[in-house]
């Protein structure tokens, strides 16, 4: 499953460095790891468990810049299942 518009535009923003965010989106509970620039890089997206834990999917973002920090390749990959 690939990620779709409306979550796009959420993990695209740029957040709070070096911090984890959590949103609800629909039905589903989204976690996110930001970078040093507070760009997500890791997002976890499911149902939140009773001990706080996302059980669902897990995304990386690959995300590669030139000097001047222009995106040069920007895409999430599906790493597997999270729990």
């Amino acid at each position: 499953m690939s990620l779709k518009d409306p979550i796009l535009a959420i993990v695209n923003k740029i957040y709070e460095p070096s911090t984890m965010v959590e949103r609800k989106f629909g039905r589903y509970d989204l976690a996110f790891k930001t970078d040093s620039e507070g760009r997500p890089i890791l997002l976890f997206i499911g149902k939140k468990n009773e001990q706080g834990q996302i059980v669902g999917d897990r995304y990386s973002r690959r995300l590669k810049t030139d000097d001047k920090g222009n995106p040069i390749k920007d895409h999430w990959e599906r790493k597997g299942k999270s729990s």
